[in-house]
């Protein structure tokens, strides 16, 4: 049974320092999948119109409200003490947004309370994944 975890939560994007724009992301977590979190954008940001949505390990968020962390396509650092920067790296640019670090303490609390840390291989389905991808050879 999969139990998914999702908060809303606004983000600054920073278009041109000092210039942002307001808009709101869906942080997700699902217990299927407890090495990860998501980001989840809406489709008016992006630049073909569809949902835009980033998946990242779990450890890298909470390092990253703790310290700069990250290598490659996401790096998450504390921006004083109330807000933390994520920043997306990708083909088409980098996306480098602001959140308010208590709206992603709050679901990491979350997302720690269904599946707290060390315990992510007990909720890995790995046998019902390994089945599945046989049955897609």
């Amino acid at each position: 049974m999969s139990q998914v975890i999702e908060h809303t939560v606004q983000a600054q994007l920073i278009t041109r320092p000092p210039a942002t724009r307001s808009l709101a992301a869906t942080l997700r977590y699902d217990v299927i999948d407890p090495l990860a979190v998501r980001i989840v954008f809406p489709s008016d940001i992006s630049l073909d119109g569809d949902e835009v949505a980033w998946t990242f390990s779990r450890d890298l968020l909470d390092a990253g409200l703790r310290g700069p962390a990250g290598e490659g396509d996401v790096h998450v650092w504390p921006c004083g003490l109330e807000r933390t920067v994520i920043e997306l790296h990708a083909g088409e640019g980098v996306a480098v947004l602001e959140f308010r670090a208590g709206d992603l303490w709050g679901f990491l609390r979350c997302a720690y309370d269904a599946v707290p840390a060390g315990s992510e291989r007990t909720h890995l389905e790995l046998d019902e994944t390994l089945e599945a991808l046989l049955r897609n050879v």
